[in-house]
């Protein structure tokens, strides 16, 4: 990658680097830094991807965190659950997305979740980063993130995108909603701008993930890119800030608008599989696609393809449609989309 960007500096002005793919930023870094050009250093690059790296961050400054610890056998994930106290997580080390990722209610779950977690480690073809499965202390409460904008070292947590997930052990994202003026930004912003200093981000958007339990927000990973799942498009239509324009500016040396323009709400459905097979019909009545709340409705998947009922060791091939909604609180979209799914025929051939 350091020789395709010194060859196409050779023959371009580059202006800037950016990548919204959590496995290559620290590849973001490395080109960034080796072109003169803004961005963070490969040191806090790294260290948003080592999640060993990014606990000994917080604990060494003071924020709130889980207790972690990396294993390579299922003994090892035994004492480390039996030290932290169950019921605990299990997650691939370098993976992204929900992958891989499973809660051990009990001694006796483990093994299944070792074998589950650790099967999307070794699943992880792009062999950039340690392998090896996290066992970690589980925190209870509702699971937000804090959309953050650093610039120079100055973070401002711009929103809240509160999560809705599938049922546990798994922890597969079925859906997100932003509100504009969310009265959590107040109480979790602060510890976002935490997390973000103690890793030493200077630049750049971050899609901070936490845990809202009884001793307060609590960090569950810091992701050093742009949200997925559309999340930038919810808060740009929920509060008019750009996001993506924001991380384009940031790249280029320039300081971008955070001003809010509406004052709104939006949220997100996702759309998978109920079986394994091959999908026979997607379908969406009239009712739903002329809905006055609906922005977009997206099928990701077609007639006749092959599809994963979750959960799954691969990104988004459960994943069959998304509904976007639009409404003037987060309650609504919900409600909104709630409804949708008695709207959309969908069946699988296994």
């Amino acid at each position: 990658m350091s020789a395709a960007a010194d060859a196409l500096a050779r023959r371009h002005t580059v202006a800037g680097v950016l990548t919204w793919d959590e496995f290559a930023l620290v590849s973001a870094a490395h080109v960034a830094a080796r072109l003169n050009l803004f961005g963070n250093s490969t040191a806090t690059a790294a260290a948003s991807r080592n999640k060993a790296a990014s606990r000994a961050a917080f604990a060494a400054c003071g924020v709130p965190s889980a207790e972690s610890t990396r294993v390579t056998t299922l003994r090892e994930a035994r004492l480390a659950a039996a030290r932290i106290g169950y019921p605990v997580v299990l997650k691939p080390t370098g993976h992204a997305g929900s992958v891989g990722v499973i809660k051990a209610e009990r001694a006796h779950d483990l093994p299944g979740a070792y074998t589950h977690a650790s099967r999307a480690a070794g699943d992880d073809l792009r062999g950039r980063e340690e392998g090896g499965v996290r066992v970690e202390e589980y925190l209870d409460g509702p699971e937000i993130s804090v959309e953050c904008v650093t610039v120079r070292g100055v973070t401002t947590p711009v929103a809240i995108t509160r999560k809705q997930l599938g049922p546990e052990p798994h922890f597969e994202e079925v859906g997100h909603s932003v509100e504009a003026g969310d009265p959590l930004l107040a109480l979790a912003g602060p510890v976002a701008i935490a997390a973000l200093n103690a890793l030493g981000v200077a630049n750049g958007i971050s899609h901070v993930e936490l845990r809202l339990t009884d001793t307060g927000p609590r960090i569950v990973e810091v992701n050093g890119r742009l949200g997925g799942d559309l999340i930038p498009h919810l808060v740009k239509q929920a509060t008019g800030i750009d996001l993506p324009r924001a991380a384009a500016d940031i790249a280029l040396g320039r300081d971008p608008d955070l001003t809010p323009t509406c004052r709104k709400a939006a949220a997100i459905s996702l759309i998978y599989a109920p079986a394994t097979g091959r999908l026979a019909r997607a379908h969406a009545d009239d009712a739903l696609t002329s809905a006055p709340w609906l922005e977009r409705l997206v099928w990701e998947r077609e007639v006749g393809d092959m599809v994963n009922a979750p959960p799954t060791d691969e990104i988004g091939t459960a994943r069959l449609a998304h509904i976007v909604a639009i409404d003037t609180t987060a309650e609504r979209c919900l409600q909104h989309l709630a409804e949708a799914e008695d709207h959309l025929a969908i069946a699988v051939d296994s």
